[in-house]
């Protein structure tokens, strides 16, 4: 049943490859769950079952450490589906998870980094004679420039950037294609900056890293030649974070400051929420709440009937 549901969700629902690896990992748990109470068809579960499994997500055990509530909230909404899926499919009778809540989470602001931290941030990444201090240049313009996911970054292709006389003569065609959750392609413009690194890479770097390895059609490549991973990529933005005196940055975090940066300076909601790839502008609007607290600041310090 459980090989059935990831299928359904990978061909009908069109959910990414690392979504249904949390799907898969949340539901053999839950699996293991019903068989430690003895349950071994779905139609012997009952609502209680299902309730049982969220307190230990959130209370955990020897073998699993206690869920946050985001993280718990998942994995409920994965045996929610899985329900519902039995029950479609005439396994059982009933669905015993139809009742049950996911745990309210906090609503948490998005954290950014100021500009003055993202250009520290890319001076770090090394000397540019290096070939892969070129690459980690061009890679943090790209998360920085475009708000691109991790995965959508290291997931890029040569072709999926402009290359050649073409932009040079033709600033309209200076922008990136990005896959993102679902499948969805989503075209980002691609600014100076970014674009001036990745030229530098793809000329005096990447034929050199191309060099150690079989050919791959990726943009970002490894020491070996082949596709920079994402764990790579999360090296490399630690290490040059490391290097110019920050804490807790994170691929996101440069995604949140891209948004947050791009409101400040009087972007639409709804422009930011295209090229982040939201399919929800309520996704999207936390991150007004950001720019407000900075609207507060300003009006406070600035306003001269602002103090009380």
């Amino acid at each position: 049943m459980l090989s059935s549901y990831l299928a359904h969700l990978a061909v009908e629902r069109g959910l990414s490859a690392n979504t249904l690896a949390s799907y898969r990992r949340d539901l053999r748990r839950y699996l293991e769950h019903l068989r430690a109470r003895g349950l071994e068809t779905f139609a012997q579960v009952a609502e209680a079952d299902v309730v049982a499994f969220l307190a230990a997500l959130r209370e955990g055990d020897e073998d699993h450490p206690a869920l946050v509530a985001s993280s718990a909230a998942r994995a409920v909404s994965a045996v929610r589906g899985l329900h519902r899926f039995a029950l479609r499919e005439g396994v059982a009778g009933h669905d015993p998870a139809h009742e049950v809540r996911p745990p309210r989470q906090l609503r948490r602001l998005p954290k950014a980094i100021t500009v003055a931290e993202v250009e520290r941030l890319i001076a770090a990444c090394g000397p540019e004679d290096s070939p892969l201090a070129l690459r980690n240049r061009a890679l943090l313009e790209v998360l920085y420039g475009t708000g691109a996911r991790i995965s959508e970054a290291v997931g890029l292709a040569v072709d999926d950037v402009p290359t050649g006389p073409a932009h040079e003569e033709d600033q309209d065609q200076d922008q990136v294609r990005l896959r993102g959750k679902g499948g969805r392609t989503r075209i980002v413009p691609l600014g100076r900056f970014a674009r001036k690194a990745l030229d530098a890479y793809l000329v005096r770097a990447r034929p050199r890293l191309a060099a150690h390895g079989r050919g791959t059609p990726a943009l970002f490549l490894n020491a070996r030649g082949g596709r920079l991973t994402r764990q790579g990529a999360w090296e490399v933005l630690q290490a040059a974070a490391e290097r110019a005196g920050l804490s807790g940055v994170s691929p996101h975090m440069l995604r949140h400051s891209f948004a947050t940066h791009l409101l400040d300076g009087g972007a639409d909601v709804r422009v930011v929420q295209e090229l982040l790839g939201h399919a929800s502008v309520t996704t999207t609007q936390v991150y007004t709440l950001v720019t407000v607290d900075k609207l507060r600041e300003v009006y406070a310090a600035a306003h001269p009937r602002a103090l009380r």
